[in-house]
């Protein structure tokens, strides 16, 4: 199976990193002018879907993970019996390691050659050195980008979701609680104050949960475990909430930034 890698040594921490990853409208524009076209967004979580194309193949991107170690996609319903586009993250003392590689296989007879020469000899590796190119420009950005934490609250293997009543765009969809960091306030300071606004409760956050998400150009998502210390969750400012077992998780209609923290929140709820 013919296999292309490249890496890339980025000056920015490893969730930072991740976070430039995810960015779905990234990817497309890296790709843009090199025969590949991806449609979708706007941002990667496992299980997503985005069109695609590589050269002359058609097909469907489908995101087998995206989180803090890196993101995988498989191109599936195109002629080629395989091809994977995977970018493995790894934190060393210089900054966050990056290695990207495509791999694929092609169908026998004169097909076959075609294919592996208008996606070995050239393509693929521009794909890769534009999309690394890409994810290091964004890195930089995020680095000085504004926050909006999260709370993944969690009691007796439950976790505590949600629901939007506003905009119409996102009204209906689940999401965990939390709100923008406002200037001189520390994340950890945001989650508490957030958690008594939006429910009514005093919380104690915890570490982070996966990597960080991207909102906007200049916004990310970042959300820290957190328990109750005094209060019962009500919904002061959203149509509901619930408390979700980790059956649930994968049912619920989450907006697409929660969705990225699946694979980190099953983990918990056992």
């Amino acid at each position: 199976m013919p296999e292309l890698r490249i890496t890339t040594l980025i000056d920015a921490p490893l969730r930072t990193v991740a976070a430039a990853l995810l960015d779905a409208r990234l990817l497309a524009r890296a790709v843009r002018g090199l025969g590949v076209r991806i449609s979708g967004g706007p941002v990667l979580f496992a299980g997503a879907t985005l069109d695609g194309s590589v050269g002359p193949v058609d097909g469907t991107l489908f995101v087998t993970r995206a989180d803090t170690t890196g993101v995988s996609a498989e191109l599936v319903g195109g002629p080629l019996p395989r091809f994977t586009l995977v970018t493995d993250l790894l934190h060393t003392g210089g900054g966050t390691m990056v290695v990207d590689s495509v791999e694929w296989s092609s169908p026998g007879g004169p097909f076959g050659r075609l294919a592996d020469v208008l996606v070995g000899r050239g393509l693929a590796l521009k794909v890769l050195e534009a999309r690394a190119a890409a994810v290091s420009a964004r890195s930089v950005e995020l680095l000085s980008a504004r926050v909006v934490v999260g709370a993944a609250i969690i009691r007796d293997g439950l976790l505590l979701a949600q629901q939007r009543s506003y905009p119409p765009e996102a009204a209906g969809k689940w999401e965990l609680p939390g709100g923008r960091v406002e200037p001189g306030e520390t994340d950890h300071a945001a989650v508490i104050r957030e958690c008594s606004e939006e429910l009514g409760v005093t919380v104690e956050p915890d570490d982070q949960i996966g990597p960080d998400i991207p909102l906007r150009a200049d916004l990310v998502l970042r959300v820290f475990a957190a328990h109750l210390t005094e209060g019962e969750p009500e919904a002061v400012e959203h149509r509901a909430v619930r408390w979700l077992t980790a059956a649930d998780l994968d049912t619920v209609d989450w907006l697409p930034a929660d969705r990225v923290l699946l694979p980190a929140l099953h983990p918990l709820l056992t």
